[in-house]
């Protein structure tokens, strides 16, 4: 719902959203660092009126909502890797995945194509992938902010957007928007099974339909098929808001490697993204209304 507030000028009225898009661990690192680089320069954009998490932006939503302080949140990025393991998308996995994609003509019926893969050929267990989030997230309970969360119907292609008022644990519904197909099973919600939110948009920035200021953090920003990329969701919101797409620079890209799912690039792409902070930050505050 649309919650218009004063900005801090108290001159005008005006709604600001937050979109994180998708991008496995080192977009989570990335866009963290970006949030504590803008916050450093003086844009806040955690106070937004409403958080659009999809995937990984989706684990970084509910952590910058939970009230722990966004450096600390950014120096966990930085810890040493211990236990954690570097997942790859199978070959086999990915081809059953794009074939998917590229030969079918309805969307939908294409993501539930995609949902039958990912039930197939999940290298990890559900109750892993439960203590993952578990550890990740701070707090287990839906926050009083406006924070939206974007799943997929593994067995209808549909788009689920689960939030406070949503019958869904705050957890489920995280990991349920992390479930990348061929890697992470499928989470059961409510009798269903979900899988990764950026198999219907990398971002679902048109879930910010109706605000007037929509900063897109976007790890991922190319589209790919029915996969809308974050431009093309801007394109289409009513009323013409201010809009900005923040996607990783040269350095990033270069921090961030080739395995978005590998936990030993989450310092480099934490430290690249609140580095490039400096480089975005007048767009991203002329956009923000500061």
């Amino acid at each position: 719902m649309l919650t218009p507030r004063a900005t801090r000028k108290g001159t005008t009225v005006t709604s600001r959203a937050l979109v994180l898009g998708g991008g496995g661990i080192t977009g989570i690192a990335w866009e963290l660092g970006i949030l504590t680089g803008l916050a450093e320069a003086g844009t806040d954009l955690t106070d937004a009126d409403l958080i659009v998490g999809t995937s990984a932006g989706s684990v970084v939503g509910a952590q910058i909502t939970s009230g722990t302080p966004l450096a600390e949140l950014f120096a966990r990025q930085l810890r040493p890797v211990r236990d954690e393991i570097a997942m790859r998308l199978p070959w086999s996995a990915t081809a059953r995945i794009a074939w998917a994609v590229a030969t079918e003509r309805d969307p939908a019926r294409a993501r539930a194509r995609v949902g039958r893969v990912a039930h197939a050929s999940a290298r990890s267990s559900l109750t892993e992938r439960r203590e993952v989030m578990r550890q990740r997230l701070p707090s287990h309970t839906w926050p009083t902010a406006d924070l939206r969360v974007t799943a997929v119907n593994a067995r209808t292609g549909h788009r689920e957007v689960f939030h406070r008022g949503r019958a869904a644990p705050l957890v489920e519904a995280v990991n349920a928007s992390c479930a990348v197909p061929g890697v992470y099973p499928p989470v059961p919600i409510g009798g269903r099974l979900y899988i990764d939110g950026g198999m219907y948009s990398s971002a679902n920035a048109d879930l910010a339909a109706g605000y007037d200021r929509v900063v897109v953090l976007a790890p991922i920003a190319r589209g790919a098929g029915p996969l809308a990329s974050p431009q093309q969701d801007l394109a289409h919101l009513p009323g013409k808001p201010a809009t900005v797409v923040v996607s990783p620079g040269e350095d990033a890209v270069a921090a961030i490697g080739r395995n978005r799912l590998d936990p030993a690039r989450r310092a480099p792409a934490a430290e690249a993204g609140r580095a490039q902070a400096a480089e975005v930050r007048w767009s991203v505050a002329r956009v923000w209304g500061e």
